[in-house]
């Protein structure tokens, strides 16, 4: 099964609603193109993971829908905006619908767990002080981080509590999407497991869109509906993860047949 026949869209598809549409995206630096001309739809309510080889853009294209790289040419609508294109205060608006956590979490360092988590509500909203530290309590709570975390310093936490706080932070301003960049990297089994866990939960209990990047096999079968895989400067294949071992591409049957794959199948079966 090749790529086409993969993404061959069956007639519940068609009803479902893209909250994300990349068109015809191409990014470029210096000489060296990242992407060509690379197509891809984010349903509502879904947790998509973004695979792919290094140095296939992964992260790149995480930045380029949220605003923070500029690509050469393409389109990206986020909610029906057009978030490259479209009126400035669109722009702004559309943004308070996405959080990010990135792969270091990027907290602010000289600022404590509740006031990282209480930024964007600051630069966001005029509500009070007080209703501030209250929301972004109840937001740390929410991702499994004790209040006794609150008054901590970026330093003084774990990396999995650091990973937490920045989705936390994410979560402030009650996000319709979720940006992942790569959440379980540097976490033990234990750690990332309980990570996955959490982000199905939140997922589920909010209503959330999740776009993940990530190389860990365990999460894309434990939480993710739906893949994307990178290559060859655009999206080679999407569907469920079932189909990818179908796929007739040497990296695509590397990564989803080989013993790491099989023992992650299998964990998710037991799961």
């Amino acid at each position: 099964m090749d790529g086409a026949a993969l993404q061959n869209k069956t007639q519940s598809d068609t009803k479902r609603e893209a909250v994300i549409r990349v068109r015809h995206l191409t990014n470029q630096f210096g000489e060296q193109v990242v992407h060509d001309n690379l197509d891809l739809d984010v349903w509502r309510g879904e947790v998509l993971g973004v695979v792919g080889g290094s140095g296939t853009g992964k992260s790149v294209l995480l930045r380029t829908i949220v605003g923070l790289n500029k690509p050469k040419s393409g389109s990206i609508e986020v909610l029906g905006v057009d978030v490259l294109n479209g009126p400035e205060e669109e722009r702004q608006r559309i943004e308070k619908s996405w959080g990010v956590a990135f792969q270091d979490g990027a907290l602010f360092s000289s600022l404590t767990v509740l006031q990282n988590v209480m930024a964007p509500l600051r630069e966001h909203t005029g509500i009070s002080e007080k209703l501030m530290a209250a929301l972004g309590g109840l937001k740390i709570s929410l991702v499994g981080l004790p209040q006794l975390s609150c008054s901590k310093f970026p330093s003084e936490l774990s990396g999995g509590m650091r990973k937490r706080a920045a989705l936390a932070r994410a979560l402030s301003l009650d996000p319709e999407i979720v940006f992942l960049d790569e959440p379980t990297a540097g976490l033990d089994p234990i750690g990332a497991a309980a990570y996955d866990d959490l982000i199905g939960e939140l997922q589920h209990a909010l209503g959330l869109t999740v776009f993940m990047v990530t190389h860990d096999l365990d999460s894309l079968y434990a939480i993710c509906d739906r893949i994307a895989v990178l290559a060859e400067k655009r999206v080679l294949v999407e569907g469920p993860i079932e189909g990818m071992t179908k796929v007739d591409h040497p990296w695509v049957q590397e990564y989803f047949t080989g013993p790491r794959a099989r023992a992650a199948q299998q964990k998710g079966q037991d799961r």
